[in-house]
């Protein structure tokens, strides 16, 4: 279960991937939109009044996020439970949209192509993923579920270089793929903890009860602090991929 507080710790700083992305997207008239992945939904919605878009759906699977969206929505703008991976339609897309999602799920090259199949004839694809997995905050959280008896996170996010091939293959016909490190200050080594509590670390607080919980997050911190030191503040260097393109 996702906890929008905790996620929201760092709400400005996971803002910028998604205003960066959006700055890719060519507003056309009366467009139809949808968010996989869309959280609270408020940035969906400076998503919707950006493009000006005739229609907008933002689709999540955390009901616990989707609460916080019954304030941004509107006759045009609307929120809907569901995965992506079983995500359907009747009516192409004009934009697909994805920020911070589509990482958790695996088989990149199938999610794209089903993706695709959704858009408009001159439809567009946006879509940002963090690619921090070699970072010690992320690889420790590896180690230390191993140790637990957990099982990892798999990595699903694919070389930059992998996405041009791929979207070339998909047929589209111009494309802006990169790989952007954002850099963070933050106060200290140990709030790289609070950050990826709210993203990174959910899956282990999902499979493990409470008490065995507080455990793991006592060895991860720990193991982090030891790796990242005692920099105060400390610059967390988080790597993501912006994909954008169209037909």
């Amino acid at each position: 279960m996702w906890d929008p507080t905790q996620y929201e710790r760092f709400k400005d700083e996971r803002a910028q991937p998604f205003r960066d992305l959006a700055s890719l997207i060519e507003r056309r008239p009366r467009m139809r939109v949808v968010d996989l992945g869309c959280g609270t939904g408020e940035l969906t919605r400076e998503l919707h009044d950006q493009l000006a878009a005739e229609e907008t759906i933002g689709i999540d699977n955390s009901e616990t996020m989707l609460l916080k969206s019954q304030s941004f929505g509107s006759e045009a703008l609307r929120f809907e439970k569901g995965d992506v991976e079983g995500f359907v339609t009747d009516r192409p897309f004009d934009l697909i949209f994805s920020n911070a999602a589509l990482h958790w799920i695996p088989d990149h090259d199938h999610l794209f192509a089903k993706l695709v199949a959704l858009l408009s004839p001159h439809g567009q694809l946006a879509v940002q993923m963090p690619a921090n997995h070699d970072h010690p905050s992320h690889r420790i959280a590896t180690e230390a579920a191993v140790s637990f008896g957990i099982s990892p996170r798999t990595v699903n996010v694919l070389p930059p270089e992998r996405y041009a091939a791929l979207l070339h293959h998909l047929g589209f016909a111009r494309q802006h793929i990169r790989l952007q490190v954002y850099g963070h200050i933050l106060p200290s080594a140990a709030d790289v903890v609070e950050w990826t509590k709210g993203s990174t670390l959910t899956p282990y607080r999902e499979a493990l009860s409470a008490e065995r919980y507080e455990e793991f997050l006592a060895e991860y911190s720990a193991r982090v602090v030891a790796a990242l030191g005692e920099e105060r503040p400390y610059f967390y260097t988080f790597k993501r991929v912006l994909i954008w393109g169209t037909f």
